[in-house]
């Protein structure tokens, strides 16, 4: 995993502020999180075997995180400054905002980054370009979650992971391509055309942080144990329906024997 390793400061509120509006009586909450941190987090627990690589600032929140779930963290680089960190507000339905301050993960270099011998390597684009591109050119297998999106896609991953807006500002992909969407599941494409599609078992939405990153891990890690891919996009879609069932970013994620649970009821 080659991505990004935040502080994530969450409030959670009745319902989201209109702009220039003040909303009280939220309860807060201090956790660690990060698109990278959290689909590590989620590989290790549904099964992988994970080798992080990243940059963190003199925080310990996420650093510990990772280790705690037995995370390989040889290669994390750690920095002077601060870490990144995320500012989210979550309401009573479980729609979020957030904004990102990048912080030591914007000053990850190539050189930084080693990717070893692992089977697939799983990358956000919360790290700068140039990281991205050595993580890629190191990959037998490359996964890449085009988010926060960019204008243009500068990569060929084995694996493309998009929601809709991401899918919309990314263009056309001919390659494989995990397209999300939302409570109405996900459909696999391939040339732009679809492979199989899946929907998650219903659940009570309480957050939707860290959803995306459940579902992205659990594609991969499904796909590395040779599932058919339309059991793979389905063990993906409840991995992330389980997690936006829960509070949090990394405390929400789930085990595969969650997974399997939610898939057998």
């Amino acid at each position: 995993m080659v991505g990004s390793a935040n502080v994530d400061l969450v409030a959670r509120c009745e319902r989201l502020p209109r702009p220039g509006e003040t909303v009280s009586d939220a309860a807060f909450e201090r956790v660690p999180g990060g698109k990278g941190a959290n689909q590590a987090v989620a590989a290790a627990r549904l099964g992988a075997r994970v080798r992080f690589v990243g940059r963190v600032g003199e925080d310990d929140l996420v650093l510990s995180s990772l280790e705690r779930e037995g995370i390989d963290t040889t290669g994390v680089v750690r920095d002077q400054g601060q870490s990144g960190v995320a500012l989210i507000l979550v309401d009573a339905a479980g729609e979020n905002v957030i904004v990102v301050a990048p912080g030591a993960n914007r000053r990850l270099t190539p050189d930084q980054v080693d990717v070893g011998e692992a089977d697939a390597v799983m990358c956000q684009l919360e790290i700068p370009h140039e990281a991205v591109a050595a993580a890629a050119a190191g990959a037998r297998f490359f996964c890449l979650n085009a988010a926060p999106a960019r204008a243009r896609l500068e990569f060929d991953p084995d694996l493309l992971v998009v929601n809709q807006y991401e899918y919309e500002r990314v263009g056309p992909y001919a390659g494989l391509v995990a397209l999300t969407l939302g409570a109405e599941g996900a459909v696999l494409l391939e040339g732009g055309q679809e492979l199989a599609r899946a929907r998650p078992p219903r659940i009570e939405a309480v957050d939707g942080t860290a959803a995306g990153d459940a579902f992205c891990a659990a594609l991969v890690v499904a796909l590395l144990k040779g599932a058919e891919r339309a059991e793979a996009l389905a063990w993906a879609c409840a991995a992330g329906a389980l997690a936006a069932s829960r509070p949090g970013a990394q405390p929400s994620l789930p085990t595969a024997d969650e997974v399997n649970a939610i898939l057998a009821i």
